[in-house]
C-alpha cells in the first residue's frame, strides 16, 4: 500500500508522490515539522558522497542525491491496537499516513499539543548538543546562531540553575524569542567574550570563527552546525593553543559516550518530548503550510533564513 509523500526529485525541486507505507500499526499524520537545516542540504544534494549512509532518516525511502522522501519530524492518531486513538511522534517523513512497528511509535505526555510535539525531533538534538558542551549550572553560556535548534538549546541552557545564557545572532527578530525563553541576546558584534561552555549552531564560517573568539581559557567549543560538503577556515593560530581551547563535535546519530551505558534512543527521544512542555516554545513555529501546497512552497520555506520550525498540516 502507499500514500502521499513529499519527495525531494532534484536541486531545489520537490514533487507529491506515492511513499511506502510501511508495516505495522497504522499511522494518520496530523502535523509533521520542516528542520530547515538538514532538509536545505538534501533539497540541494549537498549530502556528501561520505555520509550518504549516516544521513539517512530512519524511514526514507530512496537514495542521495534524488530522488529521496525525507523528513523525522511526524505526529499522528494511531488508529489502531494498544495505542489506539492515541497522538504519537515517529521519525517519519512528510507523509500523509503510515505504518511503523509500536516501538517506532512515541506517545505524546498529557497535555503536550500536537502542533508543538513537531519540535520533538530537533529538541532531541538540542538535548544531545547541550550534554556534549558540558555546561553546567552557574555557566556563561553563548549560542551562536538564533535558529531553531540554537533557539532550543539555549531554553534547555537557561534551565540550569544560575546559568547566564545569551543568544547571538544577525537577525534582530530573534531577539524577542531569545528573550522569551529567558536569555539575553546580542548581535555578533557585541558578543560577550570569557564565555564557559561556547555553542556554536549557525552553519557558518564566520559563526564558528565569533565562537573561537568568545570561549574563556580551557573552554569548549561544542560545533553542533553540519555543513555538508563546504570546507571550513579557522584561525588555529593566535590565542588558540595558548588558552587551550577545545572544540567538540555533536551529532544527534549518537548518544555522548558517558551516557550511552544508561540512554537509549528512546528514553532521549520521549525526555525531549516531555521537555516541549513549555507554551514559551510554540513562538519557534515561524509557519504553517497545507501538505497539498507544499512541493510548491517547500524550497522557499528552505531558503527563507527566517525559517525556524515550519509546520505541515494534512
Amino acid at each position: 500500500m502507499s500514500a502521499q509523500a513529499l519527495w525531494c526529485t532534484g536541486s531545489g525541486t520537490a514533487e507529491a508522490r506515492l511513499g511506502q507505507m510501511g508495516e505495522g500499526v497504522h499511522v494518520r499524520t496530523l502535523y509533521s515539522g520542516i528542520s530547515r537545516g538538514t532538509e536545505r542540504l538534501v533539497l540541494s544534494g549537498q549530502v556528501p558522497v561520505s555520509e550518504q549512509d549516516r544521513m539517512r532518516a530512519p524511514f526514507q525511502e530512496g537514495d542521495f542525491p534524488f530522488p529521496v522522501k525525507y523528513g523525522y519530524a511526524a505526529v499522528g492518531i494511531a488508529t489502531e491496537g494498544a495505542l489506539r486513538d492515541r497522538a504519537v511522534f515517529a521519525l517519519f517523513p512528510h507523509q500523509t499516513e503510515f505504518r511503523l512497528p509500536q516501538d517506532a511509535l512515541i506517545p505524546l505526555p498529557d497535555g503536550l499539543p500536537p502542533e508543538r510535539a513537531v519540535l520533538a525531533a530537533n529538541m532531541e538534538t538540542a538535548l544531545n548538543i547541550l550534554w556534549d558542551s558540558g555546561a553546567g549550572a552557574g555557566d556563561r553560556i553563548a549560542v551562536v546562531g538564533g535558529g531553531l535548534v540554537g533557539l532550543l538549546v539555549a531554553s534547555l541552557a537557561a534551565r540550569l540553575p544560575g546559568a547566564e545564557v545569551t543568544v547571538i545572532d544577525t537577525l534582530p527578530d530573534r531577539k524577542a524569542l531569545a528573550k522569551g525563553l529567558g536569555c539575553a541576546f546580542a548581535h555578533p558584534d557585541a558578543a560577550p567574550a570569557d564565555q564557559d561552555a561556547v555553542i556554536h549552531t549557525s552553519a557558518t564560517q564566520a559563526g564558528l570563527v565569533l565562537a573561537l573568539s568568545l570561549a574563556a581559557p580551557q573552554a569548549t567549543i561544542t560545533e553542533a552546525s553540519w555543513h555538508g560538503g563546504a570546507q571550513v577556515a579557522l584561525p588555529l593560530g593566535g590565542a588558540f593553543h595558548s588558552r587551550r581551547l577545545r572544540i567538540v563535535s555533536s551529532q544527534v546519530g549518537t548518544i555522548p559516550p558517558d551516557r550511552a551505558p544508561r540512554w537509549t534512543y528512546r528514553r532521549r527521544l520521549t525526555k525531549a518530548l516531555a521537555l516541549l512542555d513549555d507554551a514559551r516554545l510554540d513562538a519557534l513555529i515561524s509557519g504553517q503550510t497545507g501538505f497539498a501546497d507544499l512541493p510548491a512552497a517547500y524550497p522557499g520555506i528552505l531558503a527563507d533564513p527566517a525559517t525556524l520550525c515550519h509546520r505541515i498540516h494534512y
